[in-house]
């Protein structure tokens, strides 16, 4: 088992690096035709550190591991929300534009719920991937509305041909190195789940979620030191839209996966539960400081220990 433990950690760390690498890839490439940074982190960096959730449910649901796809998925929106704004507050406050506040967020909320009544069948299905890709196609029309802003800088950004090459190429390196990754890691998260004794559903939600994680907890705590608040609390509600929306949908529609009961009676719910926590501070408050950060992470510990448990 050492072996599978070895071969997990290296998948989880393709998967970071194929995210640092598409991500910086995609955001210079954003950047360089005056996108907004706050869709910048809703659409652009949300979908590059999405890109793990994507791969690693999908090969899972391929390989019938359906208890891994979805919990990797419930896993990861929890922790994006608890541990990686948690964190990005205890590092420096975060402050949460009106524009995030007026759609975006109740955006967010709206599709955790609709996932969870599409998940009352135990099911997500063909029909399923369609609600969830078309939902995902109307929030980035109108994201893309909102796209383009006034440099205010006064200097022009660099559209050179050997920049757009560089930025093309750190994103196909970042694709492979994800691709890759994502065999590894939900190939042997299964050996070690089985070997111990552990569900897959707790893999999933745990370990793999964790693992697809690192982009988005790597991206908002970066950006959260650097006062870059748009990017970071942007990429946490994109990547939740995406997770659900994107990766829910494609494996909907190409490989309908069943859904754990057990999850529809605290892992969704809890997800839903974060999401209106999220969302009741952004209205009251306009910010998470470092006291509700540490409140998210408590949730976060709290979420692993029940699901462990029951």
């Amino acid at each position: 088992m050492f072996t599978q433990i070895i071969i997990l950690f290296s998948g989880l760390i393709l998967l970071y690096v194929g995210s640092e690498l598409l991500v910086n890839g995609s955001s210079s490439t954003a950047l360089m035709y005056s996108i907004k940074p706050v869709i910048i982190g809703l659409t652009i960096v949300s979908f590059a550190t999405s890109a793990p959730e994507l791969l690693v449910s999908f090969v899972a649901a391929l390989k019938g591991s359906g208890d891994i796809s979805v919990g990797n998925i419930l896993g990861s929106n929890v922790i994006n929300i608890a541990l990686v704004l948690g964190i990005s507050a205890m590092i420096r406050k975060v402050d949460i534009k009106n524009q995030i506040i007026r759609f975006e967020l109740p955006f967010m909320l709206f599709i955790s719920i609709i996932f969870w009544v599409l998940c009352l069948d135990c099911e997500v299905g063909y029909f399923d991937g369609i609600v969830l890709l078309s939902l995902l196609l109307a929030f980035l029309f109108v994201s893309i509305k909102n796209a383009k802003y006034q440099n205010q800088t006064g200097k022009s950004p660099d559209k050179s041909r050997k920049k757009l090459l560089i930025n093309i190429l750190y994103i196909l390196t970042g694709l492979t190195a994800l691709a890759f990754g994502a065999n590894m890691v939900v190939k042997n998260a299964i050996i070690i789940a089985k070997t111990i004794g552990l569900s897959e559903v707790f893999i999933g939600i745990s370990i793999v979620a964790l693992g697809t994680s690192l982009p988005e907890l790597a991206t908002s705590a970066v950006a959260a030191a650097k006062g870059h608040s748009d990017i970071s609390v942007g990429n946490v509600v994109g990547s939740n839209i995406f997770n659900i929306c994107l990766v829910m949908g494609i494996v909907g529609i190409l490989n309908p996966t069943e859904v754990n009961k057990s999850l529809l009676y605290f892992e969704i719910p809890f997800m839903v539960f974060l999401s209106i926590v999220f969302y009741i501070i952004s209205i009251k408050y306009k910010k998470i400081n470092a006291l509700s950060g540490a409140a998210f992470i408590v949730f976060f510990l709290i979420y692993n220990i029940i699901s462990y448990t029951k």
